[in-house]
This record gives structure tokens, C-alpha cells and sequence, in this order.
């Protein structure tokens, strides 16, 4: 009963992605139908013949080949309406699998970033390949498998009444086994169904962690461990696997073609017992034809349960997947129109962790001013950013831009005018031109001016095809300082009115740090800069610098104010000094 609670919504809710394509659904079932009612009237007529003909010992040469030639016409009518039905469904299939993954990424580009906090990549891209691939097959196959056979059912019975009775109840008895052995097959497939779509997604997380740490693992000479790891997980994957096969391999084909068998028997034995021409041999040859028929539907019925139970449990992860809450955002529509901002009594704790990771942060930052936030690994700085930046929800204290809650700003609104450069840029493979544009309105004229702004004039004049020249996957033909430069050529497209640099000068050299302040200067004109540094050289020049401490504010003042005093900041000075 908690299955059929669980199974039937989600069913019903894959059933109506097909309703934009509902008119070709409908022209599909009639070629189905069509398909199988020139099926079902094949025997039909072999029975006529053995009847009036064969065993009459009389041939009439006329009726004879006018029976061959509708025969003949029912096959090719059959085969033809086949093939149509097949073709339709199968572009429903795809259209449906497209629109689902539309959503489905549609849903992981709205997540909240603390979604992907707590879940693996490789999970999401799961669900939006793998899971979607398993539905695809409930509209090209089991669909149209389930109707098809269905609708033969009901005719092959209808044909066997005609024909005679009292052998058309013997084979109803076929039923209630039939349904016992579905539900049974339900019961004890869907727990393994779930496992088998949980462990192919952690198979394709551990494939995206060993090929994106690739280079740690052969420089530590960690394969062997990686491949046992990947090996464990292949195995589960593999004993769930079987245990289906062991289900299916009981309770489908075979348990089914001895019920069938048993069914053909009780056929042999009543037609025994009767008296002479009490049942005609062209009976008995339709009735043989049509419970091997029968028995095709009945297993083809049964065997789909196992790509159903697939589809529904893939199903349930993606729904489940594209439901998952979406990062709530305000209304207010009103552009920032100078960058202040004042952050009051905040604190905030990951969902996960019930210690807090900021402790009370009170802090006035003016327009256009230059404040850096510096401190310690696990000082909170970076996850000041993010809050900055509206990534995560704020329920104790409060964030205010240009005076307004920050809770109370579209997210249009923070995305246009809120940027952040981050310590790992990430850069497209893809032209210099789009990895500065990305999709945002911006002429060439506009793009050189950019790129001399932030030093990278020369090195693109220098590439064979300028600002089309295309980067390799994740820029390897740039250097880190390089990468920097370009996403912040990217933030000058938009002129944002706040912008947030998180450690992004931590892994360049001295000369291209010095580019990036020449640049920042620039910037500062027209916005305020919130730097994130653990580089204290960066922000020497800040209008004033705030010293964390596990979470908490102890000093803030000005580079040489910090100094003066010879507390914590500057212990970090004087020991990134003695360590140049």
C-alpha cells in the first residue's frame, strides 16, 4: 500500500510532461492499435481455413489465395503501423528527456550554494544524466509495451470467446497468478531499484573526484587506494544489479511460460476428454496460437515492471531533486546607487554545523571606500563573502546595502550589482571574447578597452585570433595570474557598485599582484571594494582593514593604526615579511 502512496504521484507526474505532445501521443496509440488488431485477426483466419477448407479436403482455389492475400495484407499493415508507432514514440521520448533535463538544470542553476555544500557533484550530474536516460525509456518503451500488450490481451480474449467459451475461462485463470506475481516482483524491486540508482551516482562522483584530483593522486601515488575505492563501489553496484537479475530471472519469463504451459495442458486435456467434434481442430490451432500470444503480452507486461520500477525511482530522485528549495531572495527592484554597507549584530552558522562560524560582526563600510578583511585559515572571512554576496540565507543580525536589508533585495538586483573575484577563477574553453562577455551585451571596442584596463593587452594581441582566440578547458594556457586578470575583466563590464575580491591574489606573483591594484584603483572610482585577503600586502592601502579571529572582530584600523598597536595584525605582517 506505501508503494502504490508513492508510486502513483510520481507516475502521474511523468505522464504529464507528455501533455505538450498529446496529438502525436494519440496519432502513436492509433498506429498501435491498428498494429495489433492486424495481429490478432491473423489466426483468426488460419482457423477459418483449417475449418472450412483444410479439413474438408476441399480446395477452393479462390478463397484460398484471398485468404493468403489478407493474411499476407494484415502482416505488412502490421508491420508497417509498427514501425510508425515506434518512430513517434521514440520522438515524444526524446522531446519529454529534454524538457526534463531542462528542469532538472534549471533547478541545479537555482540551487542555493548550500545545497551543493552538502551533496556530491557527481550525484547532481547523476540525476541529470543517468536518471533521466532510465525515464526515457518509460515513453519509448514501456508505454507503448504496456498498451500494446494490454490491447492484444483484450482482443486475444475477445477472439477466444468468440471462438469457443469454455476454453477462453481455462485461460482467464492465467490472471490473478499473474497479477500475485507483479505485485510480489513490485514488493521486493524497489528497495534494489533505489540502491542500484544510489550507487550508479556514486560511481559517477568518484569518477569526477579522481578526474579532477588526478594530479594529487598520481603525485602521491594514490591510485591503488582511489581504485579499490572505485572498485567497493563498482562491486555494490554490481551485487544490487544481480539481485534484480535473480528476481527477474524467478519471477518473470520463466515462471510465467510454466503457468502458460500449465494453461496449454488443461487446453490438451479437455480437448481429450470431449467427445468427437465437440472442439474443432481450427479451434484448438487458434486457441494453442493465441495463448502463446497471450503468454507474450502477459511477460512483456511483467518484464516492463522492472524499466517502470526504474523510471519511477529515477523519477523520485529527479523530482525530488528539481522540488529542493530555491534560494529565497527579496523583491525590491531598486538599483544601488552608491555600495554602503553596514552589517549589524551578524551571526550564522552552516545548516550542518550547530557552532557558529561569525560571531556578533558590526561593521560600517562607506561608498566607494577600500576595506579588507584579514585573518587567520578558519577566521570566517570567506564566508563573510558569501553572505555579502546573498549565497546564504541571514537569520541572526542583518546585512544592509545602501540601507536597505539585504533579505529584501531581488536576486537581479545583487547579481548586477554585486561581483566577486574569486581565488579560483573559473575559466570557459571558450574565446577570450565570451569568457569576458559571458552572454552579456558588450562590443569589441568595449572588450580591448577592457582588456588594456587590466594588463592583458599584449598577451591577446599576441594569440593567433586575438579576442577569438580560444582558451583551453579550464585556461591551462594561462597562468594564474593571468586567469585573475581576466575574471576581473569580466567585472568591468557590469561596473557593480560593490566588489568583493576573495583571496584573489593569493596564488600570483608580486609583478601581477601589483597589476591587480593598479586595477583596483581603477575600479574603486565607482565602487566599494571588500577584499579578502590573506596576503597582507594587498591591502596596505585599504581605507581600513578588519582583523578576525575565529569568527569574531578584534581589531580594526588602518594598516599603520595596526601596526602602532602590535597586536594580531601585526604578528601576521611581521611574519609575512620574515618569511619573504
Amino acid at each position: 500500500m506505501d508503494y502504490l502512496i508513492e508510486f502513483w504521484p510520481i507516475l502521474k507526474r511523468l505522464i504529464k510532461y507528455v501533455t505538450p505532445w498529446k496529438k502525436t501521443l494519440i496519432l502513436a496509440f492509433f498506429f498501435l492499435l491498428g498494429g495489433s488488431i492486424s495481429e490478432v485477426l491473423g489466426p483468426i483466419l488460419i482457423s477459418y481455413f483449417i475449418n472450412n477448407i483444410l479439413s474438408q479436403h476441399q480446395l477452393h482455389l479462390k478463397l484460398t489465395l484471398i485468404i493468403v492475400f489478407v493474411f499476407l495484407t494484415l502482416q505488412i499493415i502490421s508491420v508497417f503501423l509498427n514501425y510508425f508507432q515506434s518512430i513517434l514514440f521514440n520522438k515524444i521520448a526524446v522531446r519529454v528527456i529534454n524538457k526534463l533535463r531542462k528542469d532538472a538544470m534549471n533547478a541545479a542553476l537555482n540551487q542555493p550554494i548550500n545545497q551543493f555544500d552538502c551533496q556530491p557533484i557527481g550525484q547532481i550530474i547523476s540525476k541529470v544524466t543517468n536518471d533521466t536516460e532510465a525515464i526515457k525509456d518509460l515513453y519509448d518503451t514501456v508505454i507503448p509495451s504496456l498498451f500494446k500488450s494490454i490491447t492484444l490481451i483484450f482482443m486475444i480474449l475477445f477472439a477466444m470467446f468468440t471462438l469457443e467459451w469454455h476454453m477462453a475461462i481455462i485461460a482467464t485463470f492465467i490472471f490473478p497468478l499473474i497479477i500475485t506475481i507483479m505485485l510480489v516482483y513490485q514488493y521486493y524491486s524497489t528497495p534494489l531499484l533505489r540502491k542500484v540508482r544510489y550507487y550508479l551516482a556514486n560511481i559517477n562522483n568518484k569518477f569526477n573526484e579522481i578526474i579532477n584530483g588526478i594530479n594529487i593522486i598520481q603525485q602521491f601515488g594514490q591510485q591503488k587506494r582511489f581504485k579499490k575505492n572505485i572498485e567497493y563501489t563498482s562491486h555494490l553496484h554490481y551485487q544490487a544489479r544481480m539481485k534484480i537479475l535473480r528476481l527477474d530471472s524467478f519471477l518473470l519469463r520463466p515462471l510465467l511460460s510454466l503457468i502458460s504451459a500449465l494453461v496449454l495442458c488443461s487446453f490438451i486435456f479437455l480437448f481429450s476428454y470431449c467427445t468427437v467434434g465437440f472442439f474443432k481442430v481450427g479451434v484448438l490451432y487458434a486457441f494453442i496460437t493465441y495463448l502463446g500470444r497471450l503468454n507474450e503480452p502477459l511477460i512483456t507486461i511483467t518484464v516492463q515492471q522492472s524499466s517502470l520500477q526504474q523510471a519511477i525511482v529515477a523519477g523520485e530522485r529527479v523530482f525530488f531533486f528539481i522540488d529542493s528549495p530555491r534560494q529565497k531572495y527579496g523583491k525590491k527592484n531598486k538599483i544601488l546607487t552608491n555600495g554602503s554597507i553596514d552589517i549589524k549584530n551578524l551571526s550564522f552558522n552552516y545548516e550542518k554545523s550547530k557552532k557558529n562560524t561569525l560571531f556578533n560582526i558590526n561593521v560600517h563600510i562607506p561608498s566607494k571606500s577600500f576595506v579588507a578583511f584579514v585573518g587567520h585559515t578558519g577566521s570566517g572571512k570567506s564566508t563573510l563573502a558569501n553572505l555579502l554576496m546573498g549565497h546564504y540565507p541571514i537569520k541572526n543580525g542583518q546585512i544592509y546595502l545602501d540601507k536597505k536589508p539585504i533579505n529584501s533585495i531581488s536576486h537581479y538586483i545583487l547579481r548586477k550589482h554585486i561581483l566577486i573575484v574569486q581565488q579560483d577563477p573559473i575559466i570557459l574553453s571558450d574565446t577570450f571574447f565570451n569568457n569576458i562577455a559571458l552572454g552579456r551585451k558588450v562590443s569589441e571596442e568595449e572588450v580591448w578597452k577592457i582588456l588594456k584596463t587590466v594588463h592583458l593587452l599584449k598577451l591577446v594581441k599576441s594569440m593567433p585570433k586575438g579576442i577569438y582566440s580560444v582558451l583551453r578547458e579550464e585556461g591551462n594556457d594561462l597562468s594564474i595570474g593571468q586567469k585573475q586578470l581576466l575574471s576581473i575583466a569580466r567585472i568591468l563590464v557590469m561596473h557593480p557598485k560593490i566588489l568583493i575580491l576573495d583571496e584573489a591574489t593569493s596564488n600570483i606573483d608580486s609583478g601581477t599582484e601589483r597589476l591587480i591594484q593598479k586595477t583596483l584603483s581603477f575600479i574603486q572610482k565607482n565602487s566599494t571594494l571588500v577584499v579578502i585577503a590573506h596576503r597582507l600586502s594587498t591591502v596596505v592601502k585599504a581605507d581600513f582593514i578588519v582583523v578576525l579571529k575565529q569568527g569574531r572582530i578584534i581589531e580594526i584600523g588602518t594598516h599603520n593604526q595596526l601596526l602602532r598597536k602590535k597586536g594580531v595584525y601585526w604578528k601576521m605582517y611581521k611574519f609575512q615579511l620574515f618569511k619573504c
